[in-house]
């Protein structure tokens, strides 16, 4: 695949858990994510797989949002 067509991701973390205890990942066009203050930065990614696991770096309990990563989102 050409890389100029392929999706890229710019990809954050919520330093607030959900209140079933994950931190979910997001794009940076996601319309549901938190605050600038409440995130940070992964870096950018293929797809959101690439995202979780470096997500998981900084949380164990890590889940993809229901809106922008669903193929990550698991409660």
């Amino acid at each position: 695949m050409d890389f100029l067509t392929r999706k890229v991701w710019g990809d954050y973390i919520n330093t607030n858990a959900q209140p079933t205890g994950e931190h979910e990942v997001h794009t940076s066009s996601c319309a549901h994510g938190p605050s600038i203050k409440n995130r940070i930065n992964l870096g950018i990614f293929h797809n959101s797989s690439e995202a979780i696991r470096e997500a998981k770096r900084y949380y164990n309990n890590v889940d993809g949002c229901f809106y922008c990563c669903p193929e990550n989102h698991r409660r």
